[in-house]
């Protein structure tokens, strides 16, 4: 398979499992699973045949890992940033004293405003990896990197999740708990 192929495989599962189920007719249950045989059925009616050995390729070699197969493998779902109303049911955990989010340098004067906003998602999106959070929206732009003082945010009552593929969620970031860098500092 060709990058290009993966890459739009990933794209749409990622469309799909996120945004829009009913743009290929499945309904993603309360959690936010769908199962195997219907996902790819709704693809293949919509363009985009695909065998079972190639969808668990791309999800199980996602360098992202922003798919997760249920325990017996007859189920699937996007792990976090979803705008779709489901509970993926992470509970509270203790977060790192530090986190990272990635943002266009054009978004610096709404950031130092209103903070960081989940918007059409359900959480704000950190990691504990400065490169990974530059990388992620690198086609907006120049990249700023937050750095969140995720520790304080806790012991200020705000709470933290982390999904299987180790990004970090919360409500809000309040731009009292941020402080920038360019992507060389």
């Amino acid at each position: 398979m060709s990058k290009t192929e993966y890459t739009g495989i990933s794209k749409r599962l990622s469309y799909v499992l996120r945004h829009r189920p009913d743009s290929i007719g499945v309904q993603l249950d309360d959690a936010g699973w769908v199962e195997i045989e219907q996902l790819l059925d709704g693809l293949a009616l919509h363009g985009m045949a695909i065998s079972l050995e190639l969808l668990t390729e791309v999800v199980d070699t996602n360098p992202k890992q922003r798919f997760e197969f249920s325990s017996d493998r007859s189920l699937l779902r996007a792990r976090q940033g979803h705008s779709v109303s489901v509970d993926l049911g992470y509970e509270p955990v203790v977060s790192p004293e530090r986190l990272f989010h990635g943002t266009p340098i054009s978004s610096l004067d709404s950031i130092l405003k209103t903070g960081l906003q989940k918007r059409r998602r359900h959480h704000d999106h950190m990691s504990t990896d400065r490169q990974l959070m530059l990388e992620v929206d690198r086609s907006r732009g120049t990249q700023l990197l937050n750095h969140i003082k995720s520790g304080q945010m806790q012991t200020d009552g705000y709470d933290f999740y982390v999904t299987g593929n180790n990004v970090w969620l919360t409500d809000h970031v309040p731009p009292e708990y941020l402080s920038q860098a360019t992507a060389d500092q």
